[in-house]
C-alpha cells in the first residue's frame, strides 16, 4: 500500500502483526519503522538488528520468546539487501503464533525490495508499505514539523534553503535542524550557511541559477557529478527548478508583480526569491516548452538506453543547453 493509506489505517488503530517499509524516502521508512514500533511495544521491548548484525536464528529465537517481565516483543531489522524468502515467511509466522511478537522490516537504498514485498500480506496479517521521495512542498511540512517539536524559529524559505542544500534529502535536512537547534535562535540562512555543509562544495541552486543564465557551467558541472550526485537526481532537480521558473513567469504575467508566498504557500528569502523573479522573466512559453521536451528526452534516454555512458551523456547534453542560453 502506499502512504496515504496507510496514514488512514494507523490512526484508525488498525494493527498488523508485521510490517515492511521501503522505497524512495529512508527518512520516512525510518520514521514510520520508529513510530510503529513505539505504538506496538514500550521502549525497553523494541530490538533493532542493524543491517550486517542480521542473524536469522537470534531473530528466530527472539519473536519465539513469551514476554514475561514486558507486554511485547517487538523486532526491527534495518536493512540493505534481501533477507531470504524462506526466512523472511518464517519470521512473520512467529508474529502469528505468538501473541507477543511483532516484526517490522525496515528496507533502505537503493535494493529492489519488490519480491520480498510479496511475503507481506492481509493473508499473513502483515503488510508493506511503499514510499516515494515528497514533493518540495510535502518535503518543507515534514521539516517544518520537526521545526516545531524541537521549538526552534524558522521561516519556510529558510527550510526550503536547507532541503535544497542537502539536494532534497530529508534526513541529512533533519540531522542539520537537529545541529541548529542546539543555538537556541532562529533559523536564517546566513546562519544555515556558516553552520551547515551541503553534499557538496558545488551548490545545485548556484549551479541551476548559473546554467538559466546562460553562464559557463562546465566546471560547476563536472564537480557535481565528481562528488557524487547521481545523474537523475540532478535532472529531477534542474526540472523541478524549471517548472518554478515557469510558475513565476506566470505570476508575473497575471498580475505584473511577485509574490512567492501566493505561489507556494510559503515565502523564500527575498534574495532568492528576486533572483528566480530575475531569471523567470527572461523566457517566453515557448522556450518552457523546449526546456520540458528537452528535459524529459534525457530523462527517458537514460532510464532506458542500456549501455549507455549516462555521465558523458549528461554532460553533453547540459553543455549544449547552456549554450543554446547564450
Amino acid at each position: 500500500m502506499y502512504k496515504n493509506q496507510f496514514d488512514n489505517e494507523f490512526s484508525s488503530n488498525i494493527i498488523y502483526n508485521a510490517y515492511m517499509f521501503y522505497g524512495q524516502c529512508d527518512y520516512l521508512v525510518d520514521t514510520y519503522s520508529d513510530k510503529v514500533a513505539l505504538k506496538l511495544g514500550a521502549k525497553e521491548d523494541i530490538r533493532k538488528i542493524y543491517f550486517d548484525e542480521y542473524n536469522y536464528k537470534e531473530c528466530d529465537n527472539f519473536l519465539s520468546q513469551s514476554s514475561l517481565f514486558s507486554d511485547s516483543n517487538v523486532l526491527i531489522i534495518k536493512t540493505a539487501k534481501k533477507i531470504p524468502k524462506k526466512e523472511l515467511d518464517v519470521l512473520i509466522s512467529l508474529c502469528n503464533t505468538n501473541p507477543d511478537s511483532f516484526f517490522i522490516l525496515n528496507c533502505i537504498g537503493e535494493t529492489d525490495f519488490k519480491t520480498m514485498a510479496k511475503s507481506f500480506s492481509k493473508k499473513t496479517n502483515s503488510c508493506e508499505v511503499r514510499f516515494f521521495n515528497p514533493s518540495d512542498k510535502e518535503a518543507i511540512h515534514i521539516l517544518n514539523d520537526v521545526i516545531q517539536k524541537k521549538n526552534v524559529r524558522c521561516g519556510f524559505g529558510e527550510l526550503q534553503y536547507l532541503y535544497t542544500m542537502h539536494q532534497k534529502n530529508l534526513s541529512l535536512a533533519v540531522n542539520d535542524i537537529d545541529k541548529l537547534s542546539i543555538l537556541q535562535k532562529p533559523i536564517t540562512t546566513n546562519i544555515i550557511n556558516t553552520q551547515c555543509f551541503g553534499m557538496g562544495s558545488i551548490s545545485v541552486d548556484d549551479f541551476l541559477n548559473k546554467l538559466f543564465r546562460g553562464e559557463g557551467i562546465n566546471k560547476d558541472l563536472y564537480m557535481l557529478l565528481e562528488e557524487g550526485m547521481n545523474e537523475i537526481n540532478l535532472l529531477n532537480q534542474t526540472t523541478s527548478y524549471i517548472q518554478q521558473l515557469f510558475t513565476i513567469n506566470s505570476y508575473l504575467k497575471l498580475h505584473g508583480q511577485l509574490n512567492i508566498k501566493e505561489i507556494w504557500g510559503y515565502n523564500l528569502p527575498k534574495n532568492i526569491a528576486n533572483t528566480r523573479a530575475s531569471i523567470a522573466i527572461k523566457f517566453n512559453n515557448d522556450d518552457f516548452i523546449r526546456m520540458f521536451n528537452l528535459f524529459s528526452i534525457l530523462e527517458l534516454d537514460l532510464k532506458t538506453h542500456k549501455g549507455l555512458d549516462t555521465n558523458s551523456y549528461t554532460h553533453a547534453c547540459f553543455r549544449n543547453f547552456s549554450a543554446s542560453l547564450r
